[in-house]
């Protein structure tokens, strides 16, 4: 009985280890964190998902990290992986776009907010405007663009707190640890803890796009293939616009 019981343990263990060895290892922008998290419970098998800055998983599969797919929230850091010939050209595809949004905590008395700096500088009050790092995260570039772009960037650069991420300059407004964030409208529709007071124009930072590709020398490219055709399908396409993604 020992024996079968130890042959029965045997082969679980096995047949588990072959299971998390077939499985795509997915590196996407964190703003791609929800969508992609209820994608993967429709996928088999399900990928493993890591999520991050788009630039500095970029650097990391420069450095070896073992990805199949990547999925970046800007065409800057896809651009970079495939200059260095880490990607293969002919996965590469745009999947779907975003929108750039200004959010305050859901209990803040502000409803709507004027793209003036006086407005601004009124709703922040001294406080923080959150948003990502201006020269390594793609929300935060964007978010400089559009501030520039609409002449708000002098105003509040002195007033910023830059963080790793999308999500995590997010998570400060969620907090009510900053009086205004800026991210993408697909975010801001995932935390019921803020709301968007306002919307900056599609002409005021460059598109927000999303790209994907396999990664090259991949082990499990044949998963990961099938995991990006999936996200090209009428319900993959349904998951993105669920989640306040636009189609491409």
């Amino acid at each position: 009985m020992k024996t079968i019981r130890s042959f029965a343990l045997f082969a679980c263990l096995a047949f588990a280890q072959t299971v998390a060895a077939q499985q795509p290892v997915v590196f996407a922008g964190s703003s791609l964190k929800t969508v992609l998290d209820e994608a993967a419970q429709s996928f088999s098998p399900p990928p493993r998902l890591s999520y991050g800055g788009s630039l500095t998983l970029a650097r990391q599969i420069e450095q070896g990290a073992p990805a199949d797919l990547f999925c970046p929230a800007d065409s800057e850091s896809m651009d970079y992986v495939a200059q260095r010939k880490l990607i293969a050209p002919a996965s590469r595809v745009d999947l779907v776009s975003n929108s750039l949004v200004v959010v305050a905590h859901r209990d803040a008395p502000l409803n709507e907010l004027a793209l003036t700096s006086q407005a601004f500088a009124t709703a922040l009050a001294g406080g923080r405007l959150s948003l990502g790092h201006v020269e390594s995260v793609p929300a935060g570039k964007y978010a400089r663009a559009a501030l520039q772009s609409t002449g708000l960037w002098e105003g509040v650069r002195a007033h910023l707190a830059m963080s790793e991420n999308v999500r995590a300059a997010l998570l400060y407004v969620s907090r009510n640890e900053a009086p205004l964030g800026i991210v993408y409208a697909s975010d801001a529709q995932a935390e019921p803890q803020v709301k968007v007071v306002a919307r900056f124009p599609a002409s005021s930072h460059p598109r927000i796009v999303y790209p994907c590709a396999l990664v090259t020398g991949a082990k499990n490219n044949v998963a990961a293939q099938a995991f990006l055709e999936y996200l090209q399908t009428d319900s993959g396409r349904a998951l993105f616009a669920k989640h306040g993604f636009k189609a491409n």
